[in-house]
């Protein structure tokens, strides 16, 4: 796909088919986000893959609490994965450069004919108590890290919805 139809098509899904995703994809789509802009090059940001199932749940059920929707809700629409976007706590542009990873791989997912959506609230999450836990077990130091943001990663289970008009007034020139 052309980068700028890339660009221009790109929609947020919020429902998912249980279709698994081919790991190859998904290998390819955090490739596409390891090659973000970082400040000063860092390359801080970290992704965690989340396939298993049972972690999954585990961390819908937690992002749900967090959130504040009734218990049963799932907050990443059913997709089958999610990739788990940290940074270092002590990087100066930690949040923005994984804010760039997440970018790079909704971008990538749409060119592989994923859907996908960023869900918010895994800064809260490894805060806590259940997200300390999962970094140790992957043999990561808690306190280091700072969650920035999930993607939410699967086959849409409904159409692309249409793009909202754009809002006026949004570009200044100094020409």
């Amino acid at each position: 796909m052309e980068a700028l139809e890339c660009l221009l098509t790109r929609r947020s899904v919020r429902k998912y088919s249980s279709k698994p995703v081919e790991q190859d994809k998904i290998d390819k789509i955090i490739e596409a986000g390891l090659y973000a802009a970082s400040g000063k090059g860092t390359q801080n940001p970290i992704i965690i893959e989340v396939i298993d199932k049972k972690i999954r749940d585990e961390i819908a059920a937690l992002n749900n609490d967090i959130g504040g929707w009734p218990k049963g809700h799932d907050p990443f629409y059913g997709a089958p994965v999610i990739l788990v976007v940290l940074c270092r706590k002590d990087a100066s542009t930690g949040v923005e450069d994984g804010s760039l990873v997440l970018g790079n791989m909704m971008l990538a997912a749409h060119d592989f004919g994923l859907s996908s959506c960023w869900i918010h609230r895994a800064k809260e999450e490894f805060e806590g108590e259940y997200g300390k836990v999962l970094l140790e077990r992957i043999g990561l130091e808690p306190d280091l890290y700072r969650g920035v943001g999930h993607l939410a990663l699967g086959y849409g289970g409904v159409k692309d919805p249409a793009p909202a008009p754009r809002k006026e007034g949004r570009v200044y020139k100094f020409n």
